[in-house]
C-alpha cells in the first residue's frame, strides 16, 4: 500500500484538475462563449534603445535606430515619427519581432545633434494600447546639444490649444527662411497645444509654428496653411534633463501633470490674408444676380458694368473683407443667357505689382432658369413673389429685435405700413412703436426694433402687409404675421457684465462651452454695463477682441509685414479658469477691467 501511494500520489492532484476541466467542458453552455480574461489596457513598456539615448559619434551612414519593447507592436501613425531637424523625406520603419526599426534614405549630417520623436506612433499589437512616447537624442559628431525651450499653440480666434502643429526654430533671421528652407529644430504640438524643442544649440532662433498640411516642414502661404510666429528673437535658457516635467511623456488625460508644464512661449495660429489680388471665382445665381470673389480683401475697383445693361441698372455689394462683390440687375425684362460683366480694378501682375486692369467675366445663366423655367407648369410660388424671412428669438429679441432679409434687393418699400402690437395678459391689445433700420454691410436687410421696453407675459406680434414691398424681379410680398415672447422658464439665469477702462474699440462675444458658438454679441468702444439675459444652466465663455481699426471684425495676421492677428483674450476667473459655470435660477455680474486685460 505504502509502494502505491509513494508511486500514485504525485498524479492524484492533475487527475482532479484535468477531470474538472473534462466534466465543466462537457456540461458547458456552447451559447456563451468564453470571456478570455480581463482586456489588456497597459500600453507597451519600452525596454531596450539603440543607440543609447545621448549616444554620440552615431554613424551617418545606413544609421538605424531600434526601439524594443515588452510586446508586439504596430505603427499606427508614421507621420507621428519625427525627426528633428527634419530632412527632405520622412524617416522609414519596419517591424522585427518586437522592435520598431527606424532609418532614413539619405545620409544624416555629420556634428549635428538629432531627436526622433515617437509620441502618438505606437501601440501593442492587440489592444492598440498607445505608447506614451519617447524622445530619442543622440549626436553625429562629439558633444550633444543640451538647451530647450516650451511653449503652447493655440487658434488665435478661440485660443483653444492646437495639436500636430510643427514648430520650427530658424538661425536664419530672414523672413523668407520659412518659405524656402527646412527648419534647425522641429517639433510637433500634442493634444495640449504644448511643445517641447529640446537638446537644441545654445544659439539666436526665429520660432515660428505652421499648420504643416503636406508634411514638408516649410510654410505653404500658396496652400493656405495656418502660421504663427514670435514677434521678437529667442534664446533657449534651460538645460534639458530628464527629470523636468516639460521633458517627460505624459497621458494625455492626464489633465494635472499636462498642464502643470512650464510654458515660455505663447504662438497664435492664423491664416494669412493672401497678397496677390486677382478674380478667382464667379458664379451666376439667377435671372439678374450673381456674384464675383477675389482673392485678397480689400479690391480696389474703379469701375464696373454689364455690356447693354445702363448703368443705374446695376446694383452691387461688397461684403464686409471686400473679397466678393454681389451683383444684381434691377430690369424686371428677361435677360440674356451670357452676361457679359467687365470690371475695372487693381490686379497684381507676374512681377508681384498692382497695376490697372480691366477683365471680362462672362456669366452664364444656371440650367434650372433656362427654358424648364419658362412652363407655367415648372413655376412655384416663390418664383412669382418677392421672397423673405423675419426672425425673431424671444432671447435675443430685446437686443436683435425683428430681423428682415430679402432674397433679392427691393426698389420699392412701405416699412411705415408695418403693424406692431402687444397683447397683455388680459388680452387686451396695445398698438406699439417700432423704428427701421438697413443694415451697414447687407443691403437687402432691415432691423425692426420695438419701441417699448418688452414685458415678460405679453405676446408680441409684428405683421407685415401684402404687397408692400416690390423686388428687382417686378414680383410683391405676400403677407406675413410674426409672434414672439419673452421667456418665461424660472430656470433661467442671467448675467450683467461691467466693462470698466474701455480705451478702444472691442468686440464682446459670449460662447458656449466649446467656443465653437457665439450665442450673444456687443461691440463697445467706451465703459458699459453689457446685459445677457435667459441663459440656460451652463458653462460659457467671454470672449474679448480688440478692434484696432475699428472695422467690426476680427482681422488676422501677416508673416512678412510681422503684423499679428488683432489680439483676443478671455475673461479669466478668480480661480485661475475660463469656463463661466451659471447654474439655474441665478442673477451674476462680473466685473471687467479691459484696460488691464490688454495692457
Amino acid at each position: 500500500m505504502k509502494c502505491f501511494f509513494d508511486k500514485y500520489l504525485p498524479v492524484i492532484p492533475v487527475a482532479l484538475i484535468l477531470g474538472t476541466v473534462l466534466f465543466s467542458h462537457s456540461c458547458a453552455n456552447t451559447t456563451t462563449p468564453p470571456s478570455g480574461g480581463p482586456k489588456d489596457t497597459i500600453p507597451p513598456v519600452l525596454v531596450e534603445i539603440f543607440p543609447y539615448p545621448g549616444a554620440t559619434h552615431v554613424p551617418v551612414h545606413k544609421t538605424h535606430l531600434v526601439f524594443k519593447f515588452d510586446e508586439f507592436v504596430t505603427v499606427k501613425d508614421q507621420q507621428s515619427i519625427f525627426l528633428s531637424p527634419p530632412m527632405e523625406k520622412r524617416p522609414l520603419f519596419r517591424l522585427k519581432g518586437k522592435s520598431v526599426v527606424v532609418s532614413f534614405e539619405n545620409d544624416l549630417d555629420s556634428n549635428r545633434t538629432y531627436t526622433l520623436d515617437v509620441t502618438n506612433a505606437i501601440a501593442d499589437n492587440n489592444e492598440g494600447n498607445m505608447f506614451p512616447g519617447y524622445t530619442l537624442a543622440f549626436s553625429t559628431g562629439h558633444t550633444l546639444d543640451s538647451m530647450m525651450i516650451t511653449g503652447v499653440v493655440q487658434d488665435c480666434n478661440t485660443l483653444m490649444p492646437m495639436k500636430g502643429v510643427t514648430v520650427m526654430l530658424y538661425k536664419n533671421q530672414a523672413d523668407s527662411a520659412i518659405f524656402k528652407e527646412r527648419p534647425v529644430a522641429a517639433g510637433k504640438t500634442d493634444d495640449w497645444g504644448y511643445f517641447c524643442l529640446r537638446n537644441i544649440q545654445d544659439t539666436v532662433y526665429r520660432l515660428y509654428a505652421v499648420k504643416d498640411d503636406n508634411n514638408d516642414n516649410m510654410y505653404q502661404a500658396e496652400n493656405n496653411e495656418l502660421v504663427a510666429f514670435c514677434d521678437s528673437l529667442v534664446r533657449p535658457v534651460t538645460v534639458v534633463n530628464d527629470s523636468l516635467p516639460e521633458v517627460m511623456k505624459y497621458l494625455m488625460t492626464d489633465t494635472v501633470a499636462c498642464l502643470a508644464r512650464k510654458t515660455e512661449y505663447e504662438l497664435n495660429l492664423f491664416r494669412e490674408t493672401p497678397s496677390k489680388q486677382m478674380i478667382v471665382n464667379k458664379e451666376r445665381l439667377g435671372e439678374r444676380t450673381a456674384y464675383i470673389t477675389f482673392m485678397a480683401p480689400y479690391a480696389q475697383i474703379d469701375s464696373i458694368w454689364i455690356a447693354e445693361v445702363p448703368h443705374e441698372k446695376l446694383i452691387t455689394q461688397f461684403n464686409i473683407e471686400q473679397d466678393s462683390l454681389e451683383i444684381w440687375v434691377n430690369d424686371a425684362r428677361k435677360q440674356p443667357d451670357t452676361l457679359h460683366l467687365f470690371v475695372d480694378y487693381m490686379k497684381t501682375d507676374t512681377l508681384g505689382v498692382l497695376v490697372p486692369f480691366t477683365e471680362e467675366v462672362k456669366l452664364s445663366k444656371p440650367r434650372q432658369f433656362g427654358a424648364a423655367k419658362s412652363s407655367r407648369r415648372d413655376m412655384k410660388h416663390e418664383d412669382t413673389i418677392a421672397v423673405f424671412t423675419v426672425t425673431a428669438k424671444p432671447e435675443t429679441i430685446e437686443q436683435y429685435g425683428y430681423v428682415f432679409e430679402f432674397k433679392y434687393p427691393i426698389v420699392e418699400e412701405a416699412f411705415d405700413s408695418l403693424r406692431f402690437w402687444s397683447v397683455n395678459p388680459k388680452q387686451q391689445e396695445t398698438e406699439e412703436r417700432y423704428t427701421v433700420t438697413r443694415d451697414s454691410l447687407n443691403l437687402r436687410k432691415y432691423i425692426v426694433t420695438p419701441g417699448v421696453k418688452l414685458q415678460p407675459g405679453y405676446e408680441y406680434f409684428l405683421k407685415v402687409p401684402h404687397r408692400k414691398f416690390r423686388d428687382i424681379n417686378g414680383f410683391y410680398n405676400d403677407s406675413l404675421e410674426v409672434k414672439v415672447s419673452l421667456p418665461n422658464d424660472d430656470k433661467l439665469s442671467s448675467m450683467s457684465v461691467v466693462m470698466n477702462n474701455v480705451n478702444n474699440k472691442y468686440i464682446v462675444d459670449l460662447l458656449n462651452e466649446k467656443r465653437d458658438q457665439v450665442l450673444r454679441s456687443y461691440t463697445i468702444d467706451s465703459d458699459r454695463t453689457l446685459l445677457f439675459p435667459y441663459i440656460t444652466a451652463g458653462k460659457y465663455s467671454l470672449r474679448i477682441t480688440e478692434d484696432l481699426n475699428r472695422n467690426g471684425i476680427v482681422d488676422t495676421g501677416n508673416l512678412l509685414e510681422h503684423k499679428q492677428p488683432e489680439k483676443v483674450k478671455f475673461f479669466r476667473l478668480d480661480d485661475g479658469t475660463f469656463l463661466i459655470d451659471i447654474p439655474e435660477m441665478t442673477e451674476l455680474e462680473q466685473t471687467i477691467d479691459v484696460g488691464e486685460m490688454f495692457k
